[in-house]
């Protein structure tokens, strides 16, 4: 045979090898020839297609006649074409769709659309951008009379399921959504992208549920500077994301509730400070956050759990009041960073009901903040964790600069590497009320320049051999009411603080 160095054409493709098994040799042809049919150029067709060879039963993973058949394509652009037909129901058979660039779901053209992969299908998304951008033009709120009526025609509750988008691309994203109503994304896995779900501009009554968003570059889902009104937020591992797990920055959020989730290790040990729960900038406030572990990593400079930073950009009419507030953290276990609360200008907080240990330097640390309540909370440090909980973990309690604050009916246990379990500086009118400050070293309970405010009923105790604690220590505050606690070692507490009565206290041995 002769080859004529004349002419020949290459064409870049993706190869696909499927075995087929039936019952009989008769069966495996009529399948394989339904399955190729007329497949034989990919001119007007999406792929050329063909009958490799049949199989003998001892060539099958059934044990069964088979065929293996052979499809070619180089069109990468058949999931944008799907979308743009307008089917609405488009489901992804088992396998990795590869884009190379994102496909737009413009909801104003297609009608309603749901992707749904089943859990089996996968999007390797090779360029930059996000894999699935969904775009709605929903610009009212969520009251009934501002939605417009080709929203209910054609946009509503677009959704995304059963997919996995894993990104190869350093600025690949998953998924990128705008202006939509009732936007719902669930049991979907996004990693190795950089952000997983990016929320911009304006949405409102968005779910995301029941998903894992994980190790990823950037943020696990960003609220970017988007006006979104409710918002949930559960049932969803959000872990290894470098820049932060759900992070809501500028913009104007409200009804955000984030329940029953798994956040752990939103913050790469290079990244610059973030948080598991990180709001900050805008006009973002009515937070609910609420059955969740929220824990990991301590490693990562200026880590935190939770962090409110409430200083508002907009500016409210009759008030100068710039902070945000309405929040709510309850039924959570905290766990494994520098901070695990820090709350900075926020207005109205309640922190109640949840269990707090292994912060390395706070385990609350709130600042310029006020109606801030501290409820029944576990601040307990477990001898079984031993490993985390070194000599250098401080777990420590601080205000600056609050007012109008109640901490009442707390435990906290065994604070080290810090000056006082519990620190109050430059208060006023606060409440500090029935709690169990034990074994601690250092002061038990500080007070630095706190005004009017009162301090009673509070057991302030260290049983520890050789103990050498201070139980309270109040100094340059006035007018305060510091009464009817029972302080197990000597206090130091000046004589202008104000009423100070009825203490029991260990005196000091001359």
């Amino acid at each position: 045979m002769e080859i004529e160095d004349t002419f020949a054409e290459a064409f870049a493709m993706t190869a696909t090898r499927v075995v087929v098994t039936a019952a009989t040799p008769e069966w495996v042809r009529i399948a394989a020839w339904s399955a190729t049919g007329y497949g034989t150029s990919v001119i007007a067709c999406d792929a050329e297609a063909g009958i490799e060879c049949e199989l003998s039963p001892q060539e099958t993973p059934d044990g069964r006649p088979g065929a293996a058949l052979l499809f070619f394509a180089f069109n990468r652009e058949a999931l944008q074409k799907a979308v743009d037909s307008g089917v609405g129901h488009i489901i992804l058979p088992r396998g990795t769709y590869r884009l190379s660039r994102t496909v737009t779901v413009d909801l104003s053209k297609t009608g309603y659309v749901c992707l749904d992969g089943g859990g089996v299908a996968r999007l390797l998304m090779t360029g930059a951008g996000p894999a699935l951008r969904f775009v709605g033009t929903h610009q009212g709120t969520a009251a009934p009379h501002t939605v417009q009526e080709v929203v209910w025609k054609q946009e509503r509750m677009p959704r995304v399921e059963g997919l996995e988008i894993t990104g190869t691309h350093p600025q690949a994203d998953g998924l990128a959504v705008t202006g939509t109503m009732q936007m719902i994304i669930s049991h979907v896995l996004i990693r190795q992208c950089r952000h997983g779900i990016h929320l911009l501009q304006r949405n409102r009554n968005v779910i995301i549920a029941s998903s894992h968003i994980y190790h990823n570059k950037g943020i696990g889902i960003f609220l970017d500077h988007v006006n979104l009104h409710q918002i949930n937020i559960s049932a969803s591992h959000i872990s290894y994301c470098d820049e932060g797990g759900i992070v809501c920055r500028g913009g104007e959020i409200r009804n955000l509730q984030i329940s029953g989730c798994d956040l752990e290790s939103n913050q790469g040990k290079n990244s610059p400070p973030t948080a598991n729960v990180l709001i900050e900038g805008g006009a973002n406030a009515e937070v609910a956050i609420s059955g969740c572990t929220i824990q990991h990593n301590h490693e990562a400079r200026g880590s935190a759990n939770i962090r409110i930073r409430g200083l508002s950009e907009r500016v409210v009419p009759k008030t100068d009041e710039r902070r945000e507030g309405h929040i709510t953290i309850t039924g959570n276990v905290l766990s494994d960073v520098m901070v695990n609360v820090h709350l900075d200008h926020v207005r109205g907080a309640v922190i109640t009901g949840n269990t707090f240990w292994t912060a390395y330097e706070h385990n609350l640390l709130i600042e310029d903040s006020s109606y801030i309540i501290v409820g029944e909370n576990n601040f307990d440090r477990n001898p079984r964790y031993w490993r985390e909980e070194r000599e250098d973990t401080a777990n420590a309690i601080v205000l600056r600069r609050c007012s109008e604050c109640i901490l009442k009916g707390f435990v906290i246990s065994a604070t080290r590497a810090c000056t006082a379990a519990v620190t109050l500086e430059q208060c006023h009118r606060c409440q500090v009320q029935g709690l169990s400050i034990v074994d601690c070293d250092g002061i038990g309970l500080l007070l630095r320049g706190v005004t009017r405010s009162r301090i009673s009923d509070c057991l302030i105790r260290d049983d520890r051999p050789h103990a050498n604690s201070i139980s309270i220590q109040a100094q340059g505050g006035k007018e305060n009411m510091i009464i009817d606690n029972y302080l197990g070692r000597p206090a130091q507490i000046d004589n202008t603080e104000g009423m100070i009565e009825r203490n029991w206290m260990i005196r000091e041995q001359k």
